[in-house]
């Protein structure tokens, strides 16, 4: 089986909309949570997110969001944000692994898999909405394309001609794992060379908002500090903060990688997938479906649950997704092995199906810098043999690490990735 090694990042986050901007700042135990402005909260029981740094959110901390850097104003009517959101991390991405240059011939050779949990959420919103008030002509003929979830993928692809396979996985909160697990998959029978991987989510949008919190499944506690909202295995918590953002990452067979002579994050040795069968929404109280997905995943590796030094878990600060997860780990590791597990949903918030992308980013980073990142806001952990690293980074060799995302419907993906040598 070929070998998958990974050789550019992009990322577009509520810290910032670059890789090491974001990730400097999630060393320095900043968040990117703050109250919406962008839209009328009034009404709603949750009033926070996570949402891209741009002039109409108000961030002044990092460098604003520009959409014209990336397509130009008439594309700006014709996509929604979720595809500007993927095409400014590709952009970044693919600067970073320096394909933009290959030849035709090799083109062909590369394929393209972003995934997304929503998709257009608002742009399907604000359409209806013009609908209902104007009538048909007010519907664009963009609408489709800018709504539907593989237009990420496709709008990519032309960009820079890339010819190889090209689709999108739709898996809720685990796309992103599920996009990169399978775009490995892909390099490994052969399929392609390299393959532009990962997800991208913008459903920050009243209607996406309402129907989260009708579900009751966001905070609602800590409106008026937003920074301290998002708070995986805290016993304060209650719920998890929607965010928005992408993460892509150039994945590569590893001999196309050295005859180049790429620059090399790390490689993708395990893959595991499961589903709970349980609930449309609730994980299994005891973990089960989590727990299969990291045992596939290490079964994938060859390797033990011991030999992993980092585990950049799925934590979103809900009561019970939280508690089953824990238990979970537990069980997979069966006793203290000196991993440390972090959530990085306690800077950034939630970015469904943009959430293992930028996650498994996280991880690759954690090996090549040789940290932790923290979990913010853990003040009070719930009773475990792990080390979540609450409150500050923790340095230490990583030479494994593991990046878990489950989502609705029962859906679970792990992804193992191992530091390069």
């Amino acid at each position: 089986m070929r070998r998958v090694v990974v050789t550019g990042l992009g990322m577009v986050s509520p810290l910032a909309v670059n890789v090491e901007e974001s990730w400097k700042r999630l060393l320095n135990c900043e968040s990117g949570i703050k109250r919406i402005i962008s839209f009328d909260v009034e009404d709603l029981p949750s009033k926070i997110a996570g949402q891209v740094p741009a002039e109409y959110v108000m961030q002044k901390t990092a460098a604003l969001f520009e959409p014209l850097n990336y397509v130009g104003p008439k594309d700006l009517t014709r996509m929604d944000t979720f595809i500007l959101y993927a095409i400014a991390a590709s952009v970044e991405a693919v600067r970073d692994a320096g394909i933009g240059d290959l030849s035709g011939e090799e083109r062909d050779r590369v394929g393209v898999l972003i995934g997304s949990g929503i998709g257009g959420l608002p742009f399907i919103y604000n359409t209806s909405i013009n609908l209902s008030g104007s009538g048909t002509r007010r519907v664009s003929p963009f609408f489709i394309p800018a709504s539907l979830i593989n237009l990420a993928a496709g709008h990519v692809s032309i960009r820079f001609g890339f010819k190889g396979p090209n689709y999108s996985v739709v898996s809720a909160c685990a796309s992103g794992s599920h996009a990169i697990g399978d775009s490995a998959r892909l390099i490994q029978v052969g399929d392609a060379d390299i393959m532009v991987a990962g997800g991208t989510e913008a459903a920050v949008c009243r209607l996406g908002v309402a129907g989260f919190s009708a579900a009751r499944a966001l905070s609602t506690q800590r409106n008026d500090s937003p920074e301290d909202a998002s708070r995986p295995w805290d016993k304060s918590r209650d719920g998890f903060i929607i965010a928005e953002g992408s993460g892509i990452l150039i994945l590569e067979e590893l001999n196309h990688a050295k005859k180049r002579g790429a620059k090399i994050y790390g490689e993708i040795i395990g893959y595991g997938m499961s589903s709970d069968a349980y609930h449309i929404t609730a994980p299994c109280p005891d973990g089960d479906g989590a727990y299969r997905s990291m045992r596939n995943a290490i079964k994938s590796a060859k390797i033990s649950a011991d030999q992993i030094d980092y585990i950049n878990a799925h934590g979103t600060s809900t009561v019970s997704g939280d508690f089953g997860e824990l238990k979970a780990t537990e069980r997979f590791l069966e006793k203290e092995t000196g991993v440390l597990m972090s959530s990085t949903k306690s800077s950034i918030g939630h970015l469904l199906g943009a959430a293992g992308a930028v996650e498994a980013i996280f991880s690759l980073l954690a090996i090549r810098d040789r940290v932790a990142p923290p979990t913010l806001n853990l003040s009070e952990p719930e009773d475990t043999f792990i080390d979540l690293v609450p409150l500050q980074p923790k340095e230490k060799p990583i030479n494994i690490a593991m990046s878990n995302s489950f989502g609705f419907g029962g859906t679970n993906a792990s992804i193992i990735l191992k530091k390069f040598t």
